[in-house]
């Protein structure tokens, strides 16, 4: 089987695996991965933070971003640019776009320069630690041009989809740390 195919079929079992994770428990779940997150930002004192408004089979971020918020910190999200994305500057109110996914309205007033932390969902990851996404390339699209400006990235899931042969290419984009609930 082609690297690729590997690739995909591992994708699509992992999707149904996140799809069960995402069932009952989910909250502790994600509660527990949104504990080591902020002890993450807190101990590296990041002010300016990348992070993702969640799907269902994501864990959900809302509680710390709330937190977040409230202690001035600078968030960042995505914001959907043909087959890529740029950051804007988390605020409200968000709307529902392409893939079900929400955005704030549109600013280009907000130069980034550094993102202290980068927090990326994942699908999956192979023994490189580098992501297996949904399969649209924004993401490692994302990273060839800003990796030079963000400090670490880490990779989030409420499971950990691990395959212990290589399925990622050499440009998918690679975690520092991954953290799941377990």
């Amino acid at each position: 089987m082609i690297k690729e195919d590997r690739k995909k079929q591992f994708r699509a079992e992992s999707l149904k695996r996140l799809k069960r994770a995402s069932g009952i428990g989910s909250y502790q779940k994600d509660k527990k991965v949104l504990a080591l997150l902020y002890k993450m930002i807190a101990e590296c004192h990041a002010q300016n933070v990348m992070l993702y408004l969640p799907l269902k089979t994501e864990v959900n971020l809302y509680p710390l971003i709330l937190r977040l918020r409230k202690e001035k910190r600078v968030l960042y999200v995505p914001f959907m640019e043909g087959k890529s994305f740029r950051l804007v500057k988390y605020r409200l109110p968000l709307k529902k776009k392409q893939f079900g996914i929400k955005e704030p309205n549109d600013s280009k007033q907000y130069r980034i320069k550094n993102i202290d932390l980068a927090i990326v969902p994942m699908v999956g990851t192979d023994l490189t630690r580098r992501r297996v996404g949904f399969g649209k390339g924004m993401y490692d699209r994302f990273f060839e041009k800003q990796n030079k400006n963000i400090k670490q990235i880490i990779f989030v899931a409420r499971e950990l989809c691990y395959s212990k042969e290589v399925v990622t290419d050499h440009y998918d984009v690679k975690a520092d740390i991954i953290f799941t609930p377990r």
